[in-house]
């Protein structure tokens, strides 16, 4: 790839972190936006309706970095009540695969060649600061949002290792409230990275998810809430639950990634580590499953007559992929994986649909 991804996966998570973002979005160069922004996205008017989901957003820099850049819509990455370690190095790297199956038997091999069509794997296990660190930080990242623009803070429950419920719910809401205290306007639940619900991805456990949802919606009133979903491939789960979650939260943002078996050209498990023999695969090898995801939620919200926002995600890595997922549905569009190595994407958009 020709452009210097924002973040670097040749380093690890901490030292970007640390010193990151790179390539463009370190610059101070603003694309330009005149008019006024025409686009409703749950309550605020933004002049695209496009942007970066939770993940490689790590900090305020990179938040900073994605709006200059005109990416309008921009998540902080995941954060928890508490100090939680990533993964160890590395935590991406290049998958070369067309199409990755919902369920791919056989394991996919990993390098560091990023080429195109552009598919990695990430496995970072959700790391976060403590809240002191991130509500400061997540503050400053909300002052750089310009005219036209919202900022979505997402989060998730952390287990006590336990196994009981009732407090695993209490730390989804505290996480909830945490967000909400450093005056972030729109709020996103994790369901989509491997966690506490029975059916190890949160959003596959419907019954324990209506709970979560309606405990936070509770705890923070008119505030929207967003849930983070995986990829269903399911028709009749995914329409049960988005009859009990569409009337309890504002909206719905898919996919995050595919799971699969991830290997080295020599056979090895390719990321080190106990857990960390499968892990999740974004990029255009999973475009498919992003649209298909949209078409299903927009349709189950026609079929259930419910009213919620859906945001298109998974292997967003050109301009006409962006339209792609707005003609299927999607009231806002994300990418993360085509973002990373392409910051002027957001631009690309604007000019394609300018033409």
């Amino acid at each position: 790839m020709k452009q210097i991804p924002f973040y670097n996966p040749e380093i690890s998570y901490q030292e970007n972190y640390d010193l990151g973002p790179f390539g463009e979005f370190s610059t101070n160069e603003v694309i330009q936006k005149t008019g006024e922004p025409q686009h409703d996205f749950l309550g605020h008017k933004v002049f695209t309706p496009f942007g970066i989901p939770a993940g490689p957003l790590a900090n305020a820099n990179f938040v900073a970095g994605a709006f200059r850049k005109g990416f309008d819509i921009c998540v902080y990455k995941t954060v928890r009540t508490r100090e939680y370690p990533c993964h160890p190095w590395p935590n991406v790297l290049a998958i070369h695969e067309e199409k990755l199956e919902a369920e791919k038997k056989e394991p996919l091999v990993a390098d560091a060649e990023y080429t195109t069509p552009l598919s990695i794997t990430n496995s970072f296990g959700v790391p976060s600061t403590t809240p002191e660190i991130w509500q400061a930080d997540m503050e400053k990242a909300l002052k750089a949002a310009g005219k036209g623009q919202v900022m979505i803070g997402s989060f998730q429950g952390t287990s006590d290792g336990s196994g009981n419920v009732d407090t695993y719910i209490k730390d989804f809401v505290q996480a909830a409230l945490l967000v909400k205290e450093t005056g972030t306007s729109i709020l996103e639940a994790n369901l989509s990275c491997p966690n506490e619900g029975t059916a190890n991805v949160l959003c596959f456990d419907t019954e324990r998810t209506l709970k979560i949802a309606k405990e936070i919606k509770k705890a923070i009133g008119s505030t929207p809430l967003i849930l983070k979903l995986a990829y269903f491939k399911d028709d009749k789960i995914l329409e049960d639950f988005v009859k009990k979650l569409g009337p309890a939260v504002d909206g719905f943002s898919a996919i995050n990634t595919i799971a699969a078996e991830i290997i080295t050209g020599n056979g090895q498990q390719a990321l080190p580590g106990e857990g960390r023999s499968r892990s999740g695969v974004c990029g255009s090898a999973i475009t498919w499953a992003g649209l298909e995801m949209v078409q299903k939620l927009k349709q189950l919200k026609e079929k259930l007559k419910l009213d919620y926002t859906i945001i298109g995600v998974g292997g967003v890595t050109k301009a006409e992929d962006f339209f792609s997922y707005r003609n299927s549905g999607a009231d806002a569009v994300m990418s993360a994986t085509g973002a990373m190595w392409n910051p002027f994407l957001a631009k690309e958009i604007i000019d394609f649909h300018k033409k």
